[in-house]
């Protein structure tokens, strides 16, 4: 798969002649890195750009099979023939600023005190993230992408990509997102990040970690899914004992601790944090003027069983973005299903990308 791609890796600095990276927050960092993958091949013209925006725990690595074996987070989608064709199109994925997958984070050597960030990394927000990428893209030789797609923090990336960049930008795809956090969500994270504390202050930081982890998994996925798959399942019979026993709980264990062997509990917490403080209209007017501004043409999808990110939120954007449609993906995996349903996905992307289809497709994304 990976020479089907034409997959190549790179690392970036995006700070020069010791100029640093200035932050919302008005802290700095002195130096910036942004570990990249790509896809395809960049046409002479330059004008096949996909940019495809990693999730709160993703990484540069969207598709093909890494040195590691490990295969890309969107593999499904990106490569020859499918919904994101990179026999078509050029593909960048970056790993955010603040991430733990090599580009400059929590985990990286503060220059100052030559140990890691950890707790002390800066306060960071979705337009930090945003800013880097456009210095990477810079760095790379490239002023406009055709679109950028991404679903939940990636989707925040997105919508920031149209309000920040206009000009460098031709079309959105925004996935199970919404304009600004809700209280809904922020809670969640809370929790989250009160599980990590706890861990650290218990000197056990990877505890804290595996449950921040099922917190958000309960949350990702859906009821009906777990009933489906899980029911009143459990490892053994009777009541001694029974914490443990039910087969949810091992998926929850599970997953906890297959983060905990791949992320960093300081970086959860530095792109949680992100999250919450996601608001497209900050220091810029009122939402809705906001939106009406952003005149790129707008793929807004949307996941029938979504919980965090209910469907009525990609169904508001779509109807206050001068030109966006709406699409909806039915499936029982909640949140995580932009994820996993990547047939259906490909089914409206890759249209999407090819021709501008707002014109024929109305606001339930029912072709007209």
């Amino acid at each position: 798969m990976s020479d089907a791609l034409n997959r190549t890796t790179g690392r970036i600095a995006i700070t020069r002649d010791g100029t640093p990276f200035e932050l919302e927050s008005g802290r700095s960092l002195a130096s910036v890195q942004i570990v990249y993958e790509t896809y395809g091949r960049l046409s002479a013209a330059r004008d096949n750009v996909v940019l495809v925006c990693h999730a709160l725990t993703g990484s540069s690595h969207a598709a093909g099979t890494s040195p590691t074996g490990a295969r890309g987070w969107w593999d499904g989608l990106i490569g020859p023939g499918r919904g994101i064709d990179t026999d078509r199109w050029f593909v960048i994925c970056a790993n955010v600023l603040g991430g733990c997958y090599g580009s400059t984070g929590p985990t990286s050597l503060d220059p100052a005190t030559g140990r890691p960030y950890g707790e002390a990394f800066p306060t960071i927000t979705i337009r930090d993230i945003v800013r880097s990428q456009r210095l990477l893209l810079a760095e790379l030789g490239i002023e406009r992408v055709r679109a950028a797609i991404g679903g939940s923090m990636g989707g925040m990336q997105v919508l920031e990509w149209a309000a920040s960049h206009p000009d460098a930008i031709d079309r959105i795809i925004p996935i199970a997102v919404s304009a600004r956090q809700s209280a809904w969500c922020v809670g969640f994270n809370a929790i989250a990040r009160e599980a990590l504390e706890l861990g650290r202050a218990a000197g056990d930081p990877a505890a804290g970690l595996r449950l921040a982890r099922k917190v958000g998994m309960i949350s990702y996925r859906s009821a009906a899914e777990f009933d489906a798959r899980f029911g009143r399942s459990r490892s053994h019979e009777g009541l001694d004992p029974v914490e443990g026993s039910f087969d949810v709980e091992h998926y929850l264990e599970r997953h906890g601790r297959k983060l905990v062997d791949r992320f960093d509990p300081a970086t959860y917490r530095t792109l949680s944090l992100a999250m919450d403080l996601y608001d497209l209209a900050a220091n810029r007017g009122a939402i809705d003027d906001v939106l009406a501004s952003i005149e790129q043409s707008a793929l807004c999808i949307g996941i029938d069983s979504d919980v965090r990110y209910p469907t009525s939120e990609q169904r508001s954007l779509a109807r206050r973005l001068p030109r966006g449609i709406y699409h909806e993906i039915a499936s029982q995996c909640g949140h995580d299903a932009f994820l996993i349903e990547h047939e259906q996905l490909a089914a409206i992307v890759g249209p999407f990308l090819e021709v501008d289809i707002t014109t024929t497709i109305n606001a339930d994304g029912i072709e007209a």
